[in-house]
């Protein structure tokens, strides 16, 4: 027996692909859409033009000019269009008035001016077209016209930003090249004049506010860094005085261990409290040490190894200054052969900032006859380091300065409570005074940082 084949299942209708619209006509819809959006949207500062030079003049300078443009395109104009082209007064008028009066606005709005002189002068064409004296003059833009949309171009240029200047300059092209469709016979190239004089001037005012932009930028990116570098060397030189007063600090709980760990063997017949007393007091400075030992690695740079040798003081004070001599400075020494007993933050403190001072003097004033003084008084230390100018055939070995020297000085006075004088001489030397006190207690307090000159590493 036979079986029929099954029914074949009938093709469905295919339907035809839809026309995709080719990329470069959709991209040139998009920039069109742009552009026109550009011409909507005026720059957001209303600021006038020139607002930010430094004188009185140069900002009432861009109001002086279109003023003067403004008053006198005005009556010219209402005058030329009455006169030769023979239009109606009213319409002259009116006409001068649009196209020369927004002049004022284009100092703080020119976008907003353009559109106005714009619309005129595109309405002042139609209307000349049909004037009676219209034949062998100037047409569709007048000298008048070109003269006051030149000058709008500028005011335009040095304000909005280039996608608009684009879009009013293609905006001027179109208006002539429409005049030149509906006559032909009567344009003498005049839109082809004003289309070139306008993208010439719009391209050059452009590149002046892009420079001037770029420079405001650059002074104050350069303010910025200023300050930032100012801080990260006031920060620098504080790590680094906090690393050497470490060594002070640690003797001084090393000590305390020591003779806390060693009383009840000096001392006999101590109680038991007593015992427990000097055990608890051991154990805290101890404690104290290894805490101390992990703020020191804190602060310590990355790669940076710790310095082995004793911290140094007055002692060595001596050999600062015949390194420098030996270095072509003539330097001299005054200082007593004991001192008293001097604190050890002040002793590293005064040693630094005479090292500071003559390492100054070899860099910036190299030749410069220097004078060392350090004197103990009943309660203070007084540090004088005066030098003179440098001599007159020897360059010095570095024109500017890091910053760090003065930085450091006054971190280290204010760290132990005194005072530091720093500044130039009438002579052409400096002169650098600290004033440490003796005595254990700060006098001052430790946020104010010492009164004295700019942070400068110049001697």
């Amino acid at each position: 027996m036979s079986t029929a084949p099954p029914p074949s299942t009938p093709p469905r209708p295919t339907t035809p692909p839809r026309p995709t619209t080719p990329p470069r006509s959709a991209a040139a819809r998009r920039t069109l859409r742009s552009l026109a959006t550009s011409l909507g949207t005026p720059s957001e500062s209303t600021e006038p033009l020139l607002s930010h030079a430094p004188r009185r003049w140069q900002r009432l300078f861009p109001y002086a000019v279109v003023l003067g443009f403004a008053v006198t395109l005005l009556p010219v104009t209402a005058a030329v269009f009455t006169q030769d082209y023979r239009l109606g007064g009213g319409w002259s008028g009116a006409l001068a008035t649009a196209q020369s009066a927004p002049l004022l606005l284009a100092v703080t709005r020119p976008l907003q001016a353009w559109w106005i002189i714009f619309a005129a002068d595109v309405v002042g064409g139609i209307l000349l077209q049909s004037a009676n004296g219209a034949d062998g003059r100037p047409w569709p833009w007048p000298p008048m016209v070109i003269v006051g949309y030149l000058v709008l171009m500028i005011c335009l240029g040095l304000r909005e930003p280039r996608r608009t200047l684009l879009a009013v300059w293609l905006a001027t092209g179109l208006a002539g090249l429409f005049f030149e469709v509906i006559s032909q016979v009567e344009g003498d190239g005049t839109h082809l004049l004003l289309f070139v004089l306008s993208g010439l001037l719009l391209v050059l005012s452009a590149a002046l506010r892009e420079r001037g932009d770029a420079q405001r930028r650059l002074v104050e990116q350069e303010t910025i860094s200023e300050a930032e570098r100012a801080r990260r060397t006031l920060l620098e030189e504080r790590t680094r005085i906090a690393r050497e007063l470490h060594d002070v600090v640690a003797h001084h709980m090393s000590v305390i261990t020591v003779q806390a760990d060693s009383a009840p063997y000096r001392i006999e017949g101590l109680p038991d409290a007593a015992r427990e007393e000097f055990s608890t007091i051991a154990a805290g400075a101890r404690e104290s040490l290894t805490e101390m030992r992990r703020l020191l690695s804190v602060l310590r740079s990355d790669g940076t190894e710790g310095e082995r040798a004793p911290q140094p003081g007055l002692d060595r004070v001596q050999q600062l200054v015949e390194a420098t001599v030996r270095a072509g400075v003539p330097a001299e020494l005054s200082m007593p052969a004991r001192l008293g007993p001097v604190p050890p933050a002040v002793d590293l403190s005064a040693y630094r900032i005479v090292q500071e001072a003559l390492a100054n003097v070899v860099r910036h004033a190299p030749g410069a006859r220097t004078r060392v003084s350090v004197v103990a008084h009943a309660d203070r230390l007084t540090v004088l380091i005066v030098n003179g100018p440098g001599t007159a055939r020897t360059s010095p070995l570095e024109t500017t300065g890091t910053g760090h020297g003065l930085i450091g000085m006054r971190e280290r006075v204010r760290l132990t409570g005194g005072t530091l004088d720093t500044g130039p001489l009438p002579d052409g030397g400096f002169r650098v005074a600290a004033r440490l006190p003796l005595t254990d207690g700060l006098t001052g307090d430790p946020t104010d940082a010492p009164r004295g000159p700019a942070p400068e590493d110049t001697p």
